[in-house]
């Protein structure tokens, strides 16, 4: 039996997909949270084969805790779950070492195989997002920068951002500068919007 829990904040989704996965033969939901911070306390508790995790999750994001899981609890494998269809998107979660990427709107007998599959070891991508990632372009963004970024579309000044970063102010306003210049924007909103639509934040 593959034992699975499932993290998505959404109360309609999650008792659905419960109740669908429950229906297959050899895969039993053992837990289900609502919250990125519930999950490696309930995946300590349960020990989980495969984590089933939504992206968007509030507390903190599925990538993040996937991420997490992966370097503290390697044998359990995750699979995040997205309505986010974005190539960006999947990068980063690639980048988090997860072990499946499947799309919300997936059919359940998609989502059931992409549980036995992950459960065996292998990697499962939807193949769709697959081909669209190889067919766009990287970040140009470094890993501080896009920190520096979504600090910023969280609504924190650059003041707020540097002491948070352990940056000077003025370090701040140099990265929002050079963020705005690489991505051809216009400002820091602007900035924003093109890489949130590219799955860079």
């Amino acid at each position: 039996m593959i034992k699975v829990m499932l993290a998505e904040d959404m109360h309609m989704v999650r008792g659905a997909l419960v109740a669908l996965l429950n229906l297959e033969p050899d895969i039993e939901v053992v837990a289900e949270v609502s919250s990125g911070t519930e999950i490696m306390a309930t995946v300590a508790k349960h020990e989980p084969d495969v984590a089933i995790i939504d992206i968007d999750l509030p507390g903190k994001d599925g990538l993040t805790v996937a991420a997490e899981l992966h370097d503290r609890v390697p044998q359990t494998r995750t699979l995040i779950l997205t309505g986010l269809g974005r190539p960006g998107t999947l990068r980063r979660a690639l980048a988090a070492k997860v072990s499946g990427f499947l799309l919300k709107d997936a059919p359940p007998a998609e989502l059931a195989d992409a549980i036995r599959r992950v459960a065996a070891g292998h990697r499962v991508v939807d193949s769709h997002l697959a081909l669209a990632a190889f067919d766009t372009a990287d970040c140009p963004l470094t890993a501080r920068e896009i920190e520096v970024l979504r600090l910023t579309a969280e609504g924190m000044e650059a003041v707020e951002i540097a002491a948070k970063v352990f940056l000077s102010t003025g370090t701040v306003r140099n990265y929002l500068t050079t963020i705005i210049n690489k991505l051809n924007a216009r400002n820091r909103v602007d900035a924003i919007r093109i890489a949130t639509a590219a799955g860079w934040l």
